[in-house]
């Protein structure tokens, strides 16, 4: 059954209507039909969409060929109160973050979106407006899977382990390449404040109570490890992560969004379309501050990211 949601209605219904909820990976992943995404959704549908994404970790959009950066974020919204575009980079929009490529650049490395702040983002909302002919297939990886894997001696070493994320390693300077990380941002730009904080490994989801690894490429080292073992270390844990049955796949159509929970993932955008140009927008869902599984919250090591997102009632 799919569901019919009319934007020019001034009301919306009370009766529950059921979302289409197609799972598209094993761990991970699932298509959402029925639904015009706008800021205008009933209530019980953004339930239904919120419940969805919590389940499978990244849900899909076809077709919403009607959404302007507007619109986008008016979607986005109906799930919380909304970060500016990037800590650091000067979008020209309040809201907007124009991820872009020219010559075959794309966020080629795996990582949890701005982990290097200390609220780490909630939801990630991704549409494409300019896609290459071929190429620029964007990939997911379930970090609650990823726990729950672990080996008994494996998690007993990480259920204590903290990590400093700083945007110092930035995906977006770590591309051996090129010059420039994106066409319209310089590394001067993603650089022009250096964030760090310190994050447990290990935190508990504040909505779903499941354990997730918090890692990815923002990771600087890991308290009380030298750097050789801190590269060793996150190694291992980044291939338990990224192993392929952890992750779910997604090639981009016209009018796709994608939203992710960006404190159960990691994502990979595949820098494989050569010089044709792609865009993205992203609109970003403001999160807490990471609570580890003895309860101790993530400490801030340097930046102020309360212009990016509110830091304010921090305990809740």
């Amino acid at each position: 059954m799919t569901l019919a949601v009319h934007p020019t209605s001034p009301t919306h219904s009370t009766a529950r209507q059921p979302v289409e909820v197609r799972q598209v990976g094993g761990r991970l992943g699932a298509e959402i039909s029925g639904v015009r995404l706008g800021g205008d959704l009933a209530p019980d549908v953004v339930e239904q969409v919120r419940a969805a994404l919590l389940r499978h970790k990244v849900v899909f959009f076809r077709g919403q060929h009607h959404l302007d950066d507007e619109a986008h974020a008016a979607f986005a919204e109906l799930l919380g109160d909304l970060t500016t575009a990037h800590p650091t980079v000067n979008t020209g929009s309040a809201r907007v973050l124009r991820v872009t490529a020219n010559r075959g650049m794309a966020a080629n490395s795996w990582h949890t979106d701005v982990s290097f702040v200390d609220r780490v983002p909630a939801i990630s909302v991704l549409r494409a407006v300019t896609l290459p002919d071929f190429g620029g297939n964007t990939v997911w990886a379930n970090t609650a899977a990823a726990y729950d894997g672990l080996p008994a001696p494996l998690r007993a070493l990480v259920d204590e382990l903290w990590a400093h994320h700083t945007n110092s390693y930035d995906y977006a300077q770590r591309d051996e390449e090129h010059d420039e990380p994106d066409a319209n941002y310089t590394r001067a730009d993603f650089a022009s404040q250096i964030f760090e904080t310190r994050h447990p490994v290990v935190h508990v989801h504040p909505e779903t109570g499941e354990r997730s690894l918090l890692l990815g490429h923002f990771v600087k080292d890991f308290v009380g490890l030298t750097s050789t073992e801190s590269i060793a270390l996150f190694q291992l844990l980044q291939n338990r992560v990224t192993k392929l049955e952890n992750t779910v796949r997604w090639r981009w159509a016209p009018g796709d969004v994608a939203m992710w929970d960006n404190r159960a993932t990691q994502h990979y955008a595949v820098a494989d379309f050569d010089t044709q140009p792609r865009e993205m927008r992203r609109i970003t869902v403001q999160g807490a501050v990471p609570v580890g599984i003895d309860g101790r919250r993530s400490v801030v090591v340097a930046g102020d990211a309360s212009a990016y997102t509110r830091i304010d009632e921090l305990i809740s």
